[in-house]
C-alpha cells in the first residue's frame, strides 16, 4: 500500500472516530437526562402486521425479569395460537384469557360479542388492579373499542387507576384519538407490502 493512500485511510478513519465520539456525547447527555420511570401505557395501532407480535415480545422481555404478565385477548379467543402455547410454559408468571369465538365477522352476533368482550374486561380489570402484574396486554382492545363493544370512558379511568409501575400495551387497528391521547407510546404499524394479497394464507409461526 502506498503513503499516500495509507494516509487518506488513517484520515477517513480518525474522522469516523471524532464523528462517533461526537455522537455518543449527544446520546450520552440525552440518556442521562431522562430520569423519571413509571408504567407505560402503549397502544399498537395501524393497517401493517406486527401489533401483537410487538405486545408478546414486551411479554417475553417482562418474563425474563421473573415479573408476572396478564394477556387478554378481546377478539381472537378462536385461534390455536403459537405464542399462547410458547408463553404459557412460564405458567405460574402468565395468566392468560381468550374467551372469544373469532372476529366480530365470524360470530355475526352482536349481543354474544358484547358479552364475551365483557368477560374479557373483567379479567382485564382484576389485573389491572394487581400491582405484582408487570405487564398486562390487551390483545384486539381497539377492536372491541371500535365497535363499541365496551365504555372508552370506563376503561381509561380503570387504565389512569392501576398501580404505578405496571406496564400495559394495547393492540388492534383504529386506536380511539381518546385512547392514543392518554397513552405515553404510539406506534401505527405502516403497510407496505403483505403476502396475504400475493394469496399466501396465513401459516403457523408467521401469523399464529
Amino acid at each position: 500500500m502506498n503513503q499516500t493512500l495509507s494516509s487518506s485511510l488513517q484520515g477517513a478513519e480518525a474522522h469516523h472516530r471524532e464523528k462517533m465520539r461526537k455522537r455518543k456525547e449527544v446520546q450520552d447527555r440525552e440518556v442521562a437526562s431522562k430520569t423519571l420511570e413509571k408504567g407505560l401505557l402503549m397502544v399498537h395501532t395501524g393497517p401493517g402486521k406486527g401489533k401483537s407480535t410487538a405486545a408478546f415480545g414486551m411479554a417475553l422481555r417482562t418474563l425474563g425479569y421473573g415479573r408476572r404478565v396478564a394477556v387478554v385477548q378481546f377478539i381472537k379467543g378462536a385461534w390455536d395460537t403459537g405464542e399462547r402455547r410458547a408463553l404459557e410454559r412460564f405458567d405460574p408468571l402468565v395468566s392468560w384469557h381468550a374467551p372469544g369465538e373469532g372476529f366480530t365477522w365470524e360470530t355475526q352476533d352482536k349481543a354474544r360479542d358484547i358479552a364475551t368482550c365483557e368477560e374479557a374486561w373483567r379479567f382485564a380489570a382484576d389485573a389491572l388492579a394487581n400491582a405484582d402484574v408487570g405487564l398486562v396486554v390487551l390483545d384486539e382492545l381497539n377492536i372491541a373499542l371500535r365497535y363499541e363493544y365496551l365504555s372508552l370512558p370506563h376503561i381509561l379511568d380503570v387504565l389512569k387507576a392501576r398501580p404505578e409501575g405496571q406496564h400495559v400495551v394495547i393492540t388492534g387497528r383504529n386506536a380511539k384519538p381518546e385512547l392514543t391521547e392518554a397513552a405515553d407510546l404510539v406506534t401505527e404499524m405502516t403497510l407496505v407490502k403483505h403476502h396475504f394479497r400475493s394469496g399466501v394464507k396465513a401459516q403457523k409461526g408467521v401469523e399464529f
